[in-house]
């Protein structure tokens, strides 16, 4: 399984609170096969995010997770159809998600090379911007890609 591909890009999502924007990525990705457990996910998620917010700036977030269910790396990009509250460096709310979940007994630094990656594609408000307009899935896995590649 590809770590990102236009089926782990969902626009125009209808989650309402950081709660549901965790579970509706963490359900996206049992079902396309990353995990065998959505619920270990959505505790994994949840955990990391009580040890402090992974909302970023300009409307992003990113949360991750790293889970014994994950058998294979998974990117899933959201979009927002409603900003989402959430506690960001800039306090504003998020309109897009870059999450990231990781096999638990990924040796090395994998998921923080990754999660520099997508921080420092977020300080480009040409990728932003693809990611916050874009309705080609391909564009933004596009754009992620060729992040992760730098």
């Amino acid at each position: 399984m590809a770590i990102l591909d236009a089926s782990h890009v969902f626009l125009d999502c209808s989650a309402a609170t950081r709660d549901e924007v965790l579970e509706f990525a963490a359900n996206k990705a049992s079902e396309l096969g990353a995990s065998s457990d959505a619920q270990s996910l959505v505790d994994g998620l949840k955990a990391r995010e009580a040890e402090g917010s992974t909302g970023m700036m300009s409307g992003f977030a990113i949360p991750h997770c790293k889970s014994e269910s994950v058998s294979e790396p998974c990117i899933i990009v959201m979009r927002f159809a409603d900003a989402v509250d959430w506690q960001t460096m800039d306090k504003t709310p998020v309109t897009a998600a870059i999450c990231l979940f990781i096999p638990a007994g990924e040796v090395g630094t994998k998921q923080l090379r990754i999660l520099s990656k997508i921080a420092v594609m977020l300080m480009h408000d040409d990728f932003c911007h693809v990611v916050k307009t874009s309705a080609d899935a391909n564009e933004i896995v596009k754009a992620v890609e060729e992040g992760l590649e730098k």
